[in-house]
């Protein structure tokens, strides 16, 4: 053997010492120290985190709701819009949901042949409704339009606050019911409203 290779081979088995203590340490799970950069990137990104599920947590808590549960979904996926109103207005969310519960079965899109429009079926002051004529012109021109209305929540915000009106004006939840339904039908639409009220209320 000649002194090249004598020279050479303890290295070698320095060098293979080396990995078998690295990879002992590494099986071991022995964490090495990292630079303080290194440690701010992770506090960041664990922050970052926090702050993300404190968004979700917090978008995932529901509106008020005060609407009973046994009305149907279609009417109860509306429920914190609902609620908001009705409360703003004094009146009870129960009654609004009976409301679009019989206009719209609570669908958002809902049109009727004479004209009305969204969850509440609200009378705009143009498309269909604007052929309505009364005394002093078109019956709805005070209105919003349509556009507006399609909208869910703009549309229970406007019908619920004409109907807390009507109860103003007339005292009582028949009349004021009465006068929101539709023209020439007596008390027909003002009890079948009352009657889901009674039915689907808490």
């Amino acid at each position: 053997m000649d002194r090249g290779a004598s020279l050479v081979l303890p290295g070698a088995i320095l060098g293979s010492i080396l990995v078998s203590v690295l990879a002992f340490f590494i099986t071991a799970g022995v964490s090495y120290p990292t630079s303080n950069s290194s440690l701010k990137s992770e506090a960041i990104v664990e922050t970052g985190m926090e702050i993300e599920t404190a968004k979700a947590s917090t978008n995932n808590v529901s509106e008020e709701c005060e609407v009973s549960k046994q009305f149907p979904k279609s009417v109860t996926k509306w429920c914190g819009v609902i609620t908001k109103y009705a409360k703003q207005y004094r009146l009870p969310p129960d009654l609004v949901a009976a409301v679009v519960w019989q206009e719209s079965g609570g669908n958002p899109k809902a049109y009727s042949s004479s004209g009305a429009v969204g969850l509440m079926q609200i009378m705009p002051r143009d498309g269909i409704a604007a052929g309505f004529m009364c005394s002093g012109g078109a019956c709805f021109a005070n209105r919003p339009n349509v556009a507006q209305l399609k909208d869910p929540e703009f549309n229970i915000k406007y019908g619920t606050r004409m109907l807390a009106g009507l109860v103003k004006k007339h005292g009582e939840y028949r009349e004021a019911l009465k006068a929101y339904g539709p023209m020439n039908s007596g008390y027909y639409y003002a009890d079948k409203v009352l009657s889901i009220y009674k039915r689907y209320g808490n």
